[in-house]
């Protein structure tokens, strides 16, 4: 089964005040292997990055003059999603601005008509009431993030990859992992199947019963 983490860095907060994507990161999950078939690009936004949003990723304009625009990228990228389940932190924003971009280009195709699971919703029912970052996670889940002093979209999707393992851990059916399913069955007990396990010979079988017989 293969599963895309998808993370983006932007110009803003809100696509519908004209802020763009300036970086996509994508990492490949298959059979809840997380290989080395990734997709990065910069990307020009063709307007200012605001300085807030610098601080936190440190791209500048300077830095990305030269990158190609959206719909430049765009075919490599669907390309690469395919058909297959995206996963990604706090999926509306991502989405929204993914989408707005889509909607610019000259492109007339169902842009990201994929299952989409978000992580945020997920880590929110396996943990109510805590801190669900992706930092926050990465201390739970004991994944090094000490690489991240600032935010990257590839990066960032590398950790979320590593954290969405971990999330699921013991859960073989992806499909019943989007953000609208019960999360109930996600803190079942691992087995290792290199585990023997040895049955109890007939005499104590008789023991064990005639214990509880005399209770």
């Amino acid at each position: 089964m293969r599963y895309i983490v998808l993370d983006t860095e932007t110009t803003g907060l809100d696509p519908d005040d004209g802020h763009k994507i300036i970086e996509i990161g994508c990492i490949e999950i298959l059979n809840r292997n997380i290989t080395n078939n990734t997709f990065h690009k910069y990307i020009n936004p063709n307007r200012e990055i605001d300085v807030e949003a610098s601080k936190i990723h440190g791209l500048t304009n300077s830095l990305l003059k030269d990158k190609p625009v959206f719909e430049e990228i765009y075919p490599e990228l669907k390309e690469y999603i395919s058909n297959s389940p995206i996963i990604i932190h706090n999926a509306p924003f991502d989405i929204g601005f993914l989408k707005k971009e889509h909607s610019a280009t000259s492109v007339s195709d169902n842009f990201l008509d994929n299952e989409i699971i978000d992580s945020l919703k997920l880590a929110r029912k396996i943990s109510p009431g805590k801190k669900n970052t992706l930092d926050a996670l990465c201390e739970r889940y004991s994944i090094d993030n000490s690489d991240r002093t600032l935010h990257g979209a590839l990066l960032d999707a590398k950790l979320l990859a590593f954290v969405y393992l971990k999330m699921t851990i013991g859960q073989n059916n992806f499909s019943d992992l989007t953000s609208e399913h019960n999360v109930n069955d996600y803190t079942k007990t691992v087995i290792d199947d290199d585990l023997k396990i040895i049955e109890p010979s007939d005499e104590d079988k008789k023991l064990h019963m005639n214990y509880f017989s005399e209770s």
